[in-house]
């Protein structure tokens, strides 16, 4: 799988997420790595998500797993405190702001 469709994918779940209530400014980069590596990020803004191919350096946490961890994410099968405390996904940043990654998923 090519880093394009990796992102298509992605984008395409997140962009189902509800954020309208999301008043706070947050901003995720992640990092894929290995099979479709590459950084794109999502950032939510006044109550809306925007997800795009690029590095974001005014971000508040950074994600890296492999695509198949963060497909995992995304539709709801792993929930994000199992896959950091197992090794299968690093969080850099702020702690509190990433834990809004669960917004961002399927339940």
């Amino acid at each position: 799988m090519t880093y394009e469709e990796v992102f298509t994918q992605i984008k395409s779940i997140f962009m189902e997420a509800d954020v309208s209530g999301e008043k706070e400014h947050v901003a995720f980069q992640f990092n894929v790595t290995g099979e479709g590596e590459g950084a794109f990020y999502a950032e939510v803004k006044e109550g809306t998500l925007c997800v795009e191919p690029y590095e974001y350096y005014d971000r508040d946490a950074v994600f890296t797993c492999t695509a198949d961890t963060l497909f995992k994410l995304a539709s709801g099968k792993l929930d994000p405190i199992f896959a950091f405390t197992t090794g299968k996904l690093r969080v850099e940043g702020n702690l509190e702001k990433a834990m809004k990654l669960q917004n961002f998923v399927k339940k």
